[in-house]
């Protein structure tokens, strides 16, 4: 899952928002250096991204466009995901998009001091180009594939990606109703578990 999916997947919680987002770029057990809240949501992070990664239905989905994005098709799966999250937030939240993208980077801005400095050096351009917001979009996802393209290490193709996404729309968008429904059991159960 990308960003949205995993601010969404925080329940409106400050502390599992926080942890949740900033979850890259806390590696091995650094997450304990963090208030408990914001430490579950971190761990949260982790487990959405396990259960994500070895899904049967999100497996079939990084199948089918394998042969375009190589091994950044997980990737490009998860960005894919927060598009169709993005494009029927209205089936989600009764918050509208545009606002709820702006509580969220409202409520990072605020823990600035401790956000780690990767998220800090890519927070500012995700704000100004409204990241969350822009996944609705074919032209929004493809200034953000745009962007991943220039900065992907190895040859990627994601420049090509909103071209992919929409010649097989209709499979992908089948795969996220199938798959997200569960992941959000998932997660309650999780969150649950650990109140």
């Amino acid at each position: 899952m990308n960003f949205l999916a995993h601010a969404y997947l925080s329940f409106d919680s400050p502390g599992l928002l926080i942890g949740n987002f900033i979850g890259d770029a806390v590696k091995g057990n650094d997450f304990l250096h963090y208030d408990p809240s914001i430490q579950k949501g971190i761990l949260l992070h982790r487990h959405i991204d396990q259960f994500t990664d070895h899904h049967p239905d999100v497996l079939a989905h990084i199948d089918l466009i394998r042969k375009y994005f190589g091994k950044y098709a997980s990737v490009v799966s998860d960005i894919y995901f927060d598009h169709f999250l993005a494009f029927y937030w209205e089936e989600f939240s009764k918050t509208s998009l545009h606002d709820y993208s702006t509580s969220v980077y409202t409520n990072i801005e605020k823990r600035s001091d401790i956000l780690p400095e990767k998220v800090k050096e890519f927070l500012p351009y995700m704000i100004k180009g409204n990241w969350l917001y822009s996944y609705a979009s074919m032209e929004g996802m493809q200034r953000v594939f745009n962007g991943m393209s220039r900065r992907a290490n190895f040859p990627s193709n994601m420049e090509q990606a909103v071209d992919v996404l929409q010649n097989h729309y209709a499979e992908i968008e089948v795969i996220f109703r199938s798959y997200f429904p569960k992941l959000e059991t998932e997660v309650l159960r999780w969150i649950q578990e650990r109140e």
